[in-house]
């Protein structure tokens, strides 16, 4: 199957659990075209057993690399769909992720992964709702926090393609912040990012303004270290850059915070 092509790497990363269950499910529709409930199961496993499989010939790289590509997808979904509608401008930044790391058909492909997994939210929401709670706990368990603030940040940005968040979409951020166990204030200081005042600064670095300087230096010696590109270089090249821009906008905050104080 040409999908497996580019999720391949997943075989031998991260099989088990929901993850592999959404992967399985997806499979199976692209063989028969069924969305049945009673093939959910038996796709799972039957990938699982696949996987099993093709484990030695996966590196962990690229395993890592494609688990990441693959939940973020399913995690989009979920944000994407928080209010009932699919924008184009949120589904073409999609579609531009996937181009620029795997090329043209790879886009398609994970369009029509992202299609598919519409199809099976839709089916039945609080079912995909629990389906994304239990892949967020995989997730946890495979990824470092660094890693999980990089799939959370382009969850950000992909809610923020059409140049505002809906108020369901920033609950299913918050829902996604806390089921990836991540900092409370994650969602509030990455929306702070890239903002010009002085008030957008203290909020990327997540203090108050009163904080002392101790607790201010402290603050961005966090973020620095919690969004180093170094730590999300087995993520890929696009997602290493990411990274880059969002440590490029926390020492922009520093130093706005830093000339304001004379530091």
């Amino acid at each position: 199957m040409a999908v497996g092509k580019w999720i391949g790497g997943i075989l031998g990363f991260m099989t088990a659990g929901p993850l592999g269950l959404l992967l399985g499910y997806f499979i199976g529709s692209l063989i028969d075209g069924a969305f049945g409930e009673n093939k959910i199961e038996d796709y799972g496993n039957r990938f699982g057993q696949y996987a099993e499989q093709q484990t030695s010939a996966s590196s962990y790289d690229e395993g890592l690399s494609n688990s990441f590509r693959f939940s973020l997808l399913v995690l989009a979904a979920y944000v994407i769909r928080a209010d009932k509608k699919i924008m184009h401008s949120e589904m073409e930044f999609v579609r531009q992720f996937l181009r620029q790391n795997f090329g043209d058909e790879a886009m398609q492909q994970g369009q029509s992964i992202l299609l598919r997994l519409f199809d099976i939210q839709k089916q039945d929401e609080r079912a995909y709702r629990i389906h994304v709670h239990d892949c967020c706990s995989q997730i946890s368990q495979h990824l470092t926090e660094t890693q999980r603030l990089a799939l959370f940040a382009f969850l950000v940005e992909i809610s923020k393609a059409d140049g505002t968040i809906q108020k369901e979409e920033e609950v299913a951020l918050k829902e996604l912040e806390s089921w990836l166990l991540l900092p409370g204030q994650t969602l509030s200081q990455m929306l702070g990012l890239g903002g010009k005042t002085l008030a957008d600064a203290y909020q990327v670095l997540g203090v108050r303004e009163d904080a002392t300087d101790a607790e201010v230096k402290a603050a961005y010696r966090k973020l620095a270290l919690q969004y180093h590109p170094d730590k999300v270089t087995a993520l890929g090249e696009d997602v290493r850059r990411a990274a880059e821009k969002k440590l490029q906008q926390i020492n922009e905050a520093k130093e706005r915070i830093w000339k304001a104080r004379g530091l």
